[in-house]
């Protein structure tokens, strides 16, 4: 049977896992927002369904695509003139890749699975969950921009004041980036809540803990045998404490009733009979 513990250390190490790919993942797909330039295209409205140019908008450049196939893009000439909007957008996106880059660093130190911090018990778990508390933080910067950028694009789609060529649609970038932005949050909850599983046990990390097991049984040539050594469990110490010394006794014991059998002139050696103390908890 699985011992509360082992289910503990279970589910703490499948949170851990699933939260840091899931962090990963939102990163990635955040960095791929960040840098690509569809956030807005240009809405074609009307009965005209031939479209000859369509034009994307982007943080960083805009492009254009003609039917010919051609697709040319032009970075934005100058950051102080752009809206303040735009730059707000620009910071926040490039702080939450960088937040999610610190992120996956902190919480590769305190996962299970890695062997840093392996005895500084529960530091580890808290480092652990640091890391989940920043790919929360970088989810909720990048979640900000695209929120903000979206609901300007439905705004001005559906304002009778612009003329329809100048009206744009909601870009892939934008769905892109709300869905890493979700992502990246889940995964750093994920992360959170694995590192309180593993405070609520009251162990912390463990590594190289491992249940009780009987070494090093050997055959000595009077035909008493050795006693093993064990490696106790934490939790099993106090068990473990009483076997030894029942073993003890019992070797004593085996000791001297050879030694009186020995001494006796005349009398007939008795068969090594030996006895297995392995000390199984």
């Amino acid at each position: 049977m699985i011992s509360v513990s082992a289910a503990v250390d279970m589910a703490s190490l499948a949170l851990e896992l699933m939260g840091f790919f899931l962090g990963l993942l939102g990163m990635l797909g955040t960095l791929v927002a960040t840098v690509l330039p569809y956030w807005q295209i240009s809405a074609h409205i009307g009965s005209n369904i031939v479209t000859v140019v369509a034009n994307m908008r982007g943080l960083w450049m805009e492009c254009v695509y003609q039917s010919t196939g051609a697709f040319q893009c032009e970075t934005y000439n100058s950051m102080l003139a752009l809206p303040a909007d735009l730059q707000a957008s620009r910071a926040l996106m490039v702080i939450s890749v960088v937040l999610s880059v610190l992120a996956i660093g902190i919480a590769s130190l305190g996962m299970q699975c890695t062997l840093c911090l392996e005895n500084a018990g529960t530091v580890k778990s808290r480092v652990a969950g640091a890391g989940g508390v920043l790919f929360l933080a970088a989810g909720f910067l990048s979640l900000v921009p695209v929120s903000w950028t979206t609901h300007e694009v439905v705004q001005t789609f559906y304002s009778p004041n612009i003329p329809a060529g100048m009206k744009y649609e909601i870009g892939e970038c934008l769905y892109l980036g709300l869905t890493s932005a979700l992502i990246s949050m889940l995964g750093g909850g994920l992360l959170s809540v694995s590192c309180c599983v593993e405070e609520e046990g009251g162990r912390g990390r463990r590594h190289g803990l491992g249940y009780p097991y009987p070494v090093g049984v050997g055959v000595s040539g009077t035909g008493a045998r050795t006693t093993s050594q064990t490696y106790r469990h934490p939790t099993l110490q106090m068990g473990a404490v009483n076997t030894s010394s029942r073993a003890q006794t019992m070797v004593r014991s085996t000791s001297t009733s050879e030694s009186s059998a020995q001494g006796a002139p005349g009398a007939k050696k008795p068969t090594a009979a030996g006895y297995d103390i392995t000390g199984y908890v």
